[in-house]
């Protein structure tokens, strides 16, 4: 029985996503699409994708709706419940991880996941070191994991758009997707859908770990513009730059800079704003560095899949586990990012 959902098109999602300015960049419907259709024409900073001109529906009258049913703003308002988990806890890697954010977690339980053949990908983001342009990639090694480790999830880049390369061109069975958390209700989106064109995807997706977020910065404002031109810090000047409460800039020399978050307003992503979710609620295993000591990550486990990766890295000695989480530090944040949601 055909259960292509086939009353959606393009057309659709442009009308009810893109054009109303609430587009979350995510990717998703560019790495669906089966006709190659949707792209952004605009690595460093494109607000929405666009459709080249050729829809399977809307030309050829053949039923599609796979960009529309990826959407992560087209599916049914949820609760954001943060609190609905099986575990809660702070834990760092136990190997050595020079970019590391936090305590390294994620990063420990990818590549515990990668040498035992729980996964044979991961979908992720990294940074060219240079210029600090952002960029969606596959990784297939425990080592690339660990040498690409970092924050790079606070720049805006359509990562779910890699799982084209990972599904169709390199042909991956068992993918791992790390990202903020409209990545993640996409994920979910494609997961569960009973879309037919969505299944070969879904079906190759073995775990999502969702990151803690309030917002995404485009990389032309917040680098070219605000960083570059207002305080004249090169992309060569900066080693890396942190998200906690307020914009941290470590330079080369290893000074560190703060900016207020009232400064960066500009560089926000325009749907970040419509974003109600801080915690990644519909992925396997949530992450962050909030209500954890420094040198930790928190991490919340929300499904049985993302309980056997965890357990798994936690047996082979990648991970071990720290002080109890600060339960109030988190759920503060998460209610912070609904009220200022619900406002606009």
């Amino acid at each position: 029985m055909n259960t292509v959902v086939a009353e959606h098109s393009y057309v659709d999602l442009q009308r009810e996503v893109w054009e109303r300015g609430i587009c979350a960049g995510c990717g998703a419907c560019v790495a669906v699409c089966p006709a190659d259709a949707i792209c952004f024409d605009e690595p460093g900073g494109a607000l929405r994708p666009r459709n080249i001109g050729y829809c399977k529906k809307e030309n050829d009258e053949v039923p599609c709706g796979a960009c529309y049913d990826a959407c992560p703003r087209t599916g049914p308002a949820v609760p954001e419940e943060w609190e609905n988990y099986r575990d809660i806890l702070s834990a760092r890697a136990t190997m050595e991880i020079p970019g590391k954010q936090a305590g390294g977690a994620v990063t420990a339980i990818l590549s515990a996941s990668l040498e035992q053949g729980l996964i044979d990908g991961v979908v992720t983001v990294t940074a060219d070191s240079m210029t600090l342009l952002p960029r969606s990639v596959v990784l297939t090694s425990a080592g690339k994991v660990r040498e690409t480790a970092g924050s790079r999830y606070n720049w805006w880049v359509p990562l779910v758009a890699a799982l084209k390369t990972a599904v169709i061109d390199m042909k991956l069975g068992k993918i791992a997707i790390v990202g903020v958390p409209c990545v993640i209700r996409a994920v979910h989106q494609i997961r569960t859908s009973n879309n037919d064109l969505l299944k070969p995807f879904g079906s190759r997706i073995r775990l999502s770990m969702g990151l803690f977020c309030t917002e995404t910065f485009d990389y032309r404002v917040l680098v070219g513009e605000i960083l570059g031109k207002r305080h004249n810090l090169g992309t060569t000047d900066i080693d890396r730059i942190d998200v906690r409460g307020k914009l941290e800039v470590t330079t080369r020399k290893k000074e560190k800079i703060a900016f207020p978050m009232s400064e960066l307003k500009e560089a926000i992503r325009p749907g970040c704003h419509f974003c109600t979710d801080f915690t990644a609620v519909h992925s396997d295993i949530s992450a962050g560095a909030v209500g954890s000591p420094p040198g930790y990550t928190t991490l919340i486990v929300r499904t049985v899949e993302g309980q056997v990766f965890l357990d798994e890295a936690l047996a082979l000695g990648s991970l071990e586990r720290g002080p109890g989480v600060n339960l109030e530090a988190v759920g503060k944040l998460a209610a912070a990012k609904i009220s200022r949601a619900r406002k606009i």
